[in-house]
C-alpha cells in the first residue's frame, strides 16, 4: 500500500485524506451569501476586473487555520476582499467599515428564532 505524503500539502489539498460525511441537507442561504456571490460575479463577469484563477489563488493563500475554520462563503468573502485590496478598489479599513455597517443592518439569528 502506498503511503500518501502530506508533509508539504497546503490546506486545500484534501485529496486522499479521510473526511467526515458531507451534509447534503438543503438550507436557505443567508443574505450575505447572496451578496458575496453577486460581488464576485460583478467583478468577474460584468466588470472583468477579476479572473477565476485569481479568486482561487486568493482563497488558497489564506492562512491554514482560517482555511480550515471558515465555510464556503466565508472563503469567498475573504477572496473578494483580498482581490479588491490588491487591485486598489478598496482599502482594508474601507472593507472592515462596510462589513460593520452590513452586520448592523442584518437581523440577528436569535431574533429570527
Amino acid at each position: 500500500m502506498t503511503r500518501l505524503d502530506l508533509s508539504r500539502a497546503r490546506p486545500h489539498d484534501l485529496g486522499g485524506q479521510p473526511a467526515g460525511p458531507v451534509d447534503a441537507a438543503e438550507h436557505e442561504p443567508e443574505p450575505w451569501h447572496k451578496l458575496v456571490t453577486a460581488m464576485m460575479y460583478l467583478l468577474r463577469d460584468k466588470c472583468h476586473l477579476v479572473r477565476t484563477d485569481e479568486m482561487r489563488r486568493a482563497i488558497e493563500d489564506m492562512p491554514a487555520e482560517d482555511y480550515r475554520r471558515l465555510g464556503y462563503f466565508d472563503k469567498w468573502a475573504v477572496g473578494v476582499s483580498t482581490l479588491a485590496v490588491e487591485k486598489g478598489l478598496a482599502t482594508p479599513d474601507e472593507i472592515a467599515a462596510r462589513a460593520v455597517a452590513i452586520a448592523r443592518r442584518a437581523p440577528s439569528k436569535e431574533a429570527a428564532r
